[in-house]
């Protein structure tokens, strides 16, 4: 009786189908998800960062992403780049305009993570899942077309989600402005307001630039990466419509 009984156990479990893999879509909408990236485009966040205060504003796909500090406040809108002094706009040249543009931009992309990645512009391609440091991740790519993905259209990342919890522990990115690069961040802290996670995380980069951004999270586990900055939100404050 015994021996049957661990027969129809044993082809029970033969017969079940395997586990469905997850596409890089469903991994990326269930770290939105748990990151509570669904209330970011209808909310006010502000934060300071490196002792400049940054508020964005969102609402039903327009946004106003600022930056102030001494007497300069920045304004990045769906339509424009705009700066004030003393509360007076200032003509700028198209190259600084696109330099501090691209800054308050930057700062306020990475802040508010795994948002955007719903993108159209946005492409996400599933690579061989890894382990680092003992937890299983999922690891994806993203790309940008060219229309509609901005001026650094051609930059890459790559985002490490963990298998059980979806959470985006480590991301890393090549870029090619200012001479170009190639970063990899690890999360080292973490806080939700008002149902969204924010994350600090640690700046690395390379030792040898001739290292590949899909062997970079080998590289760190091989302590082949420097340490270039923290980069840690302060006074964060989130209110939604």
């Amino acid at each position: 009786m015994r021996a049957i009984l661990f027969f129809f156990v044993v082809t029970l479990f033969a017969c079940q189908s395997p586990k469905k893999e997850l596409t890089a879509q469903e991994v990326i909408e269930n770290t939105m998800r748990v990151s509570g990236s669904d209330k970011i485009g209808n909310a006010i966040i502000s934060f300071m960062f490196r002792n400049k205060s940054y508020i964005a504003t969102r609402n039903k796909g327009l946004f106003s992403l600022t930056r102030s500090f001494d007497s300069i406040v920045d304004v990045l809108t769906n339509k424009e780049f705009q700066r004030f002094i003393d509360g007076n706009p200032i003509e700028l040249s198209d190259s600084l305009a696109t330099i501090y543009s691209n800054s308050v931009n930057s700062v306020h992309y990475f802040s508010v993570l795994p948002f955007g990645l719903n993108d159209k512009a946005v492409h996400k391609k599933r690579l061989p899942s890894v382990n680092i440091q003992g937890k299983e991740y999922y690891k994806i790519e993203i790309t940008f077309s060219e229309n509609g993905g901005g001026k650094d259209h051609e930059d890459v990342f790559i985002y490490w989600i963990g298998k059980e919890d979806f959470m985006m522990d480590y991301l890393a990115y090549s870029f090619y402005t200012n001479g170009g690069g190639k970063r990899f961040r690890v999360v080292k802290n973490q806080q939700v307001v008002n149902g969204i996670r924010f994350v600090d995380v640690d700046n690395y980069k390379p030792i040898d630039s001739k290292i590949e951004l899909i062997n970079i999270d080998k590289a760190f586990e091989n302590k082949q990466l420097e340490k270039l900055s923290e980069i840690v939100l302060e006074d964060l404050q989130v209110k939604i419509y």
